[in-house]
């Protein structure tokens, strides 16, 4: 795997840390305390579900899913077609009714109906990659992790914290410059940004907080 990260790692955390802190203190409602976690499994789904499909069309899925199961023994029970139906609007639907049914029938049968709070035993379900263990692990359980979506892989390189070409590599390269205290709000603080003001097309740089520090690559 060629990772390149823009400096040796002492001088990268510094470049790294008030660019985090600025961000954080910007977004500060943005992420939820690790008190207050959400149900890992409604994280799970909803992470499945927002594979290649918008944030605003995946939360409308999700909630229309979570109306009538939310829980893998009411999954596992739903016929696959009623599942397709209710996904409907989410890229490749059909594929993550397969999915969903499966990763549920799983955790009834080796998990006793809970969801595994260990990253390996995550990547084994159906439809998990990386991102969405790691995104189970911080949001569901509370437990440090870099979940690096498209918003946090395209983001980490215009700053110019790292050069990756995937968000794999970027994955890697974020958990060797990011101290570990700050990994729970990254990916949250990141997304909100995304969302906000560092877009793909026309980013609102002007009105972005870390602006003076960032590299602007790929502008």
């Amino acid at each position: 795997m060629n990772i390149r990260i823009i400096t040796q790692n002492n001088t990268a955390n510094k470049q790294i840390l008030p660019i985090i802190r600025t961000l954080i203190k910007f977004h500060k409602d943005s992420y939820t305390p690790v008190s207050r976690q959400a149900d890992p499994y409604k994280v799970l789904v909803s992470c499945i579900i927002s594979q290649r499909t918008r944030d605003e069309q995946t939360d409308k899925v999700s909630a229309r899913l979570f109306n009538v199961a939310s829980t893998p023994a009411e999954m596992a029970e739903l016929p696959v077609r009623r599942l397709e139906k209710l996904l409907v609007g989410a890229g490749f639907y059909r594929t993550k009714a397969r999915h969903i049914i499966a990763a549920s029938k799983i955790l009834l049968e080796q998990h006793g109906g809970k969801m595994p709070d260990e990253f390996d035993e995550l990547m084994k379900l159906p439809g998990v990659g990386r991102k969405t263990a790691n995104i189970v692990m911080v949001f569901g359980f509370g437990r440090p992790a870099i979940p690096v979506d498209t918003h946090v892989h395209r983001i980490s390189n215009r700053l110019g914290i790292v050069r990756t070409k995937t968000p794999e590599e970027t994955e890697f390269a974020l958990i060797k410059i990011v101290p570990r205290r700050y990994w729970l709000a990254l990916n949250a603080v990141m997304v909100r940004h995304g969302q906000t003001i560092c877009r793909p097309v026309s980013p609102k740089c002007p009105e972005c907080p870390a602006e003076r520090m960032c590299m602007k690559r790929n502008l």
